[in-house]
């Protein structure tokens, strides 16, 4: 499965260097764009700079709308455990979504991106954007290593709670009832939780269903991903409060 990103028509995966070959919209008196390649050059350097223990083991960006949407993720990993830390980040040259920064952690087995928290966002497009762009990846990288003790921690817990499938599929309803997920996301997740294609998802836990649900956000357009990623994250943790309280019950 290739990549962390999207799979919406219209989208497609592109390298740094091809990021050069999109034209960057002319700049104006209140309006200063964002090249895509030299933000994905200046969160390379940074997190590079900050993540000291961290190796960088991928790289992966997608656009849409003609180049007109970016979104990547960084990916790097240390010894410690199986999830790696990643850090998301997305563009666009239509105005459609302001820049924005989120941290999380990924499955490697299955390429899976976890974010929890918030999605910092940069919204000046002045003159002083790239000073206030790098001071605001710098200061989010640097709180990123207790945003990311916090989802190995989460995903232990869910480790540990059993999950039927009756149980799967009421979740299922919450998370389309809450458009967390849509009818395309919904037929991936019931078809991977009950014909898993990976082993990570054939536990009959809320850790594999987390992930088969995370799975099929990849066919989300960029402009929602990381929403949808930490929605997931924020109602599978309020779910675990009931899931856990009913198996306790006499």
């Amino acid at each position: 499965m290739e990549g962390l990103l999207i799979h919406q028509d219209g989208s497609r995966y592109i390298t740094r260097d091809e990021l050069d070959l999109i034209k960057v919209p002319e700049a104006t008196d209140s309006y200063v764009p964002v090249s895509h390649r030299q933000l994905a050059d200046t969160m390379l350097t940074v997190s590079r700079d900050i993540l000291r223990d961290y190796a960088l083991i991928g790289e992966h960006y997608g656009i849409a709308r003609k180049g007109n949407q970016l979104f990547a993720v960084l990916k790097f990993q240390n010894e410690k455990t199986e999830l790696g830390l990643s850090l998301a980040f997305r563009n666009s040259y239509d105005r459609s979504m302001a820049i924005g920064l989120a941290l999380g952690a990924t499955v490697f087995v299955c390429d899976n991106l976890a974010l929890s928290g918030e999605i910092v966002v940069v919204k000046k497009h002045t003159k002083n954007v790239w000073a206030e762009l790098e001071e605001t990846a710098i200061a989010t990288i640097y709180k990123s290593q207790k945003n990311y003790e916090q989802i190995v921690a989460d995903a232990t817990l869910f480790k540990g709670i059993a999950l039927e499938n009756n149980e799967a599929f009421r979740v299922m309803g919450l998370l389309f009832g809450n458009n967390i997920i849509g009818p395309r996301q919904l037929t991936v997740v019931k078809e991977e939780w009950l014909r898993p294609s990976y082993a990570d998802f054939r536990p009959r836990n809320l850790w594999s269903f987390y992930n088969v649900c995370t799975d099929s956000l990849k066919t989300c357009p960029p402009i929602t991903t990381m929403e949808k990623h930490i929605q997931l994250h924020e109602i599978m943790m309020r779910l675990t409060i009931g899931i856990v309280g009913n198996q306790n019950e006499p």
